[in-house]
C-alpha cells in the first residue's frame, strides 16, 4: 500500500457491503471497528465463493495474524461500501490481503491489510494454503 489513496482500478475483486443502522456510532458515522468487519467480510466471501473454503468442516482454516487500517473518509448508514480485494503476498502458509473500501462514487474510505496464516483446524499448527484457495488467490495477486 502507498501513501496516496487507493483507486478502484487497483483491485480485481469487489463486494458491495450495505452499512447497517448499528454500524453508526454516536458521532453519526460508521464506527472504526466496523471497517475491520468489512475487511473480514470481503476476504471470507472470496475464500468461500472462489476458493471453496469450508468454514464448518474444512481441515485447514485461516486465522488472522496481523491487520491494519488507514482511515481516509467517513461513511454512514444507509450508504453501501464497495470493498476491493487483492493479494499482495502469497506464501506457503500465509497470505497478505490488501483491501480498499470505497463509496459507490469511487471515493476512497479506507485501505488496509489483513494477514491470514492457514493452520490445521485441530492443532492450530501452520498448514499449507489449500490448492483450491491458492488457485483462487493467485487470480487476484498483484506484483510489486
Amino acid at each position: 500500500m502507498t501513501d496516496s489513496p487507493p483507486s478502484r482500478d487497483d483491485f480485481p475483486h469487489f463486494l458491495t457491503i450495505p452499512t447497517r443502522w448499528k454500524d453508526n456510532d454516536i458521532y453519526g458515522h460508521v464506527n472504526n471497528v466496523e471497517y475491520y468487519s468489512y475487511f473480514d467480510t470481503v476476504i471470507n466471501q472470496f475464500l468461500i465463493s472462489e476458493g471453496g473454503l469450508d468454514i464448518h468442516a474444512g481441515e485447514t482454516i485461516g486465522v488472522c495474524a496481523e491487520s491494519h487500517c488507514r482511515f481516509l473518509a467517513a461513511v454512514a448508514f444507509p450508504d453501501a461500501v464497495e470493498a476491493g480485494l487483492r493479494v499482495g503476498h502469497l506464501g506457503g502458509s500465509s497470505v497478505r490481503y490488501e483491501i480498499g473500501l470505497f463509496q459507490e462514487d469511487g471515493t476512497p474510505l479506507a485501505e488496509g491489510w489483513f494477514v491470514h496464516v492457514f493452520v490445521n483446524r485441530e492443532n492450530r499448527r501452520p498448514a499449507g494454503v489449500p490448492d483450491s484457495i491458492r488457485n483462487a488467490l493467485q487470480k487476484i495477486e498483484v506484483s510489486g
